[in-house]
Formats: C-alpha cells, structure tokens, sequence
C-alpha cells in the first residue's frame, strides 16, 4: 500500500516509552513507527522536530447536546472543539439534559441518537447508554443494545431519573453476562437529600453550601453501594468523576477483595478546589459540579491516585451548557444546573497540570487518556501509536505556553472553569484516520468527517 503520509522527527510517545521516530501512515492506518524511515513518493511529509507525537485522546464522558431546530451546531461545534483539544474520539450520554429523544428502549435510543447526530461530527464518536426508571426490561435490552455496538451504560444514583436499586442489581447482573459495562455516578440519594433538606431549613440556600449538601461521604457511601453490587452479579464497574480521597479508598478496599473497579477523575477536580464557592453567587455558578470540588489535600489526592494507578483514566464530564442555562443560582444551590465545559482542555491541563509539574509522566499522561479509555471502552483501533492502529495522532507542542480563555475556545458553551489559568503545552494539529483535522491552528476537518464506532469490550474489562 502506497504511504499517504509520514510524520517526521518527533517524540513519539506510547503508554510505557518515548522515542525519536516517524510515523508513517496509509489509508487511514498507522502502517510503521521507526527511525528516519525512507522517503516515500507522493507521501506528504510533517516535521514534528520538537514536538510530542501523542495518540489522539479518548473522552469517553462527555454530555455533548445533540443538534436542535434552534442550535442545528451544537453536536458539530462540540466536536470541532474536541479535535482543537487533541481529542479524536469522544463518547456521549443520551440523558435527557443532552436533547437526545428518550423512547424508553434502549435499542431504539441507540437509533434515535444515531439519527440525531448522523453526519454531525469532525471526529469519531460513540455512545453510552443512560438507564432510566422507564427501562423496564434490562435483561433482554442490554444484551440487545451490547449487540448494535453500544456495550457501556450509565446509571444515576441521585437526581429524579435516578435508577432505583431493584433496576440497578438487573443492570449489573445483565452486563455481567453480556459483555457489557455500569458506568455509575456515585453517590448517596438518601444523604443527599437529607443534607439539601437541613440545608434549607436553617435557611443556607446560598450557592457556597453546594459542597456542604454533598461531603465526601455522600460520594464514598454511593461508590461503597456501587462497588458492593457489582460485586454481588459478578460484573465490572466504572465509577465516573471521583472526587475525593473517601470515594478513592473505596474504590482501592474493593479492588483489594477481587471487584472488577475501575475509576476515573476530571480535571476540574486536578486543577479547581473548593475555593470557588466563596466568589459571588453569579461567578460562582460557573463551578457547581456534582460531585463538587473539593479541598487541595484531595486534589492532591487524586494526582497520587493517576500516578500510582488506583485511578485509570481522565476524562472530562464536557457539559456545554451556557451560563444562562445555569439558571437559579439566586435562588438556591441546589437550583443550579450541574456541569461545566470541558472537551478541548483535556490534554494542556493534564500535561500543564501533571506532566510539566512533575506529578506524572508524558507516558502516564498517555495511558490515562488516551490507551486505557481505548483499552477499557472496547475501541481497538484507538489509543496508540503502533502499526495497525488508527492514525489518530496529535501533534503537542510541550515547549507552548497558553492562558486558558473561553473567547479562544471552540465549544458552544460561553465560558470555562478555567478561565484566566495559565498552563503549559498546546495542541499544533490533530489528525483522525490519517486526515488533518486541525493543521497548525485551524480547523481543516468537515463535519461527518467523524464516524460512529461501534464498540465491544475485552476479556480484561
């Protein structure tokens, strides 16, 4: 096969190594990784010299809004501000706060969702499943729905579409024999809204008890009652945004008695502290999170937790709303929408934040976010630069420093909780299955350009 194009000179960077290479690439595949290798006619040719080759990252939770009447652009923007990020591939929930239609069978809402987005993409993407209450046959739909390529699910344990225990037990049991696997937002609804209850009646409505409704505690007892049920059905469990240095011990106790746990964080938790919520109501609803951000000691925490392996992958949470979507925030905390935007900060703020401070390695950063999402999510073709797989490839520039600033982002929310923060390293280009899709600064892709992938997981899952 003829080579299309070939990568020359940078640091080529894996999960365990890092090496002066090219990288030569044909038909959208990654086809050889070696030192100066030979010239190639017709191939065009990219000097990376002084540049970090990195795979493309994997976000595997985001909550990107499906396109409307009113925002056709939404679902596009998004994935043009993943690509800006060095994210080639993203996975999205289908929760009613995104827009995608619920049908109340998970099989036809993978159908519906494809509808909604086809052809919408500058990357590749795929889905995650939210369970709901009115999925009421999980037993014989997540089989189905492990079929059509969509092997990963969400449950809530808080908020009014959280899935009650009964349905719970039926979801771990049901992916535990069909190759699937519970992503689970961790956290305690009956101390929840016990808190939010107190809370209100000694009249702290204010937005900086946000974090007082939800202690540590809320989140380590929700992941203890999540590890403690996949345990019972024999099943993986993923626990999404962990917070704390409690719910990290949870998660450390059940893998150490043979539970199949796997955790992630986000940035916001790497970067952002509990601090914030003592800004005026109107700045501070920028940060009302759930689970919130927490202390500095269990920031640190967390980075001790990427660095020693008790967490497995950083990925974002990407909610983009705006905010004026945010609304109540003079009226209660526990009014507020949660989430903040996410998806094109992944890489600098992990390698500014990690990397260039010492607390990981540049290989470390690459398992996090880019070989174990691949790994885990059942994307093979992803996550690694090695012959056969993807050219999904970002070119990084380490030496680059930024201030991060919502005006110079992509997304379609209107602001970024980083606001203002000065960091180090920045995405030069991004490339999905060998095609540039931001070359030096700018965006170069089309929208569908992005393919739907669907997904199966792995014996090691």
């Amino acid at each position: 096969m003829a080579i299309d194009l070939i990568v020359r000179g940078g640091t080529v960077v894996t999960a365990t190594a890092r090496r002066l290479a090219d990288v030569a690439v044909a038909g959208g595949r990654i086809v050889a990784v070696e030192p100066q290798l030979p010239e190639s006619a017709d191939a065009l040719e990219v000097d990376a010299s002084g540049i970090l080759v990195l795979p493309g990252a994997v976000d595997v939770h985001t909550h990107t809004r499906v396109a409307t009447d009113a925002m056709p652009d939404r679902f596009f923007q998004d994935s043009v501000a993943a690509a800006f990020g060095g994210t080639t591939t993203f996975l999205a929930f289908n929760n009613p706060g995104t827009g995608s239609q619920q049908t109340g069978v998970l099989p036809t809402d993978i159908a519906v969702w494809r509808r909604q987005t086809d052809s919408d993409s500058a990357v590749d993407c795929g889905l995650s499943l939210v369970l709901q209450p009115t999925h009421t046959d999980l037993a014989r739909e997540i089989p189905a729905a492990v079929d059509l390529g969509v092997p990963t699910f969400k449950a809530f344990m808080v908020y009014d579409f959280a899935l009650p225990a009964e349905s719970m037990a039926a979801a771990f049991r049901a992916t535990g024999r069909g190759r699937g696997m519970l992503m689970v937002h961790g956290e305690d609804r009956a101390a929840l809204e016990a808190n939010i209850a107190r809370l209100h009646a000694e009249g702290k409505t204010a937005l900086r008890y946000h974090p007082e409704s939800r202690p540590p505690y809320v989140e380590a007892d929700g992941t203890r009652m999540a590890i403690d049920m996949a345990r019972a059905a024999d099943a993986p469990v993923y626990l999404v945004h962990l917070s704390s240095q409690a719910a990290l011990a949870e998660v450390v106790a059940g893998r150490a008695i043979g539970g199949r746990v796997f955790a992630e964080t986000c940035p916001h938790f790497l970067v952002l502290d509990d601090s914030r919520y003592e800004l005026p109501a109107a700045e501070c609803a920028a940060f009302i999170i759930a689970p919130p951000l927490r202390s500095p000691a269990d920031r640190d925490a967390l980075w001790d937790g990427l660095a020693d392996g008790s967490l497995d992958i950083v990925s974002t949470d990407h909610v983009p709303d705006r905010l004026a979507d945010k609304h109540g925030w003079d009226e209660s905390f526990d009014r507020v929408s949660n989430g903040a935007p996410g998806i094109e900060t992944l890489l600098t703020l992990v390698y500014g934040e990690g990397v260039a401070r010492g607390r990981i390695s540049v290989e470390r950063m690459v398992d996090l976010t880019s070989t174990t999402p691949a790994r885990l999510f059942g994307l093979p073709t992803k996550g690694a630069i090695e012959p056969g797989k993807d050219a999904d490839v970002v070119l990084f520039d380490p030496q680059e420093r930024r201030t991060i600033s919502a005006a110079e982002l992509h997304h379609s929310s209107d602001f970024t909780p980083y606001e203002g923060l000065a960091t180090s390293g920045l995405v030069r280009s991004t490339l999905v299955r060998g095609e540039f899709v931001v070359r030096d600064g700018h965006f170069v892709g089309r929208r569908g350009f992005g393919r739907f992938v669907e997904r199966a997981l792995g014996p090691d899952t």
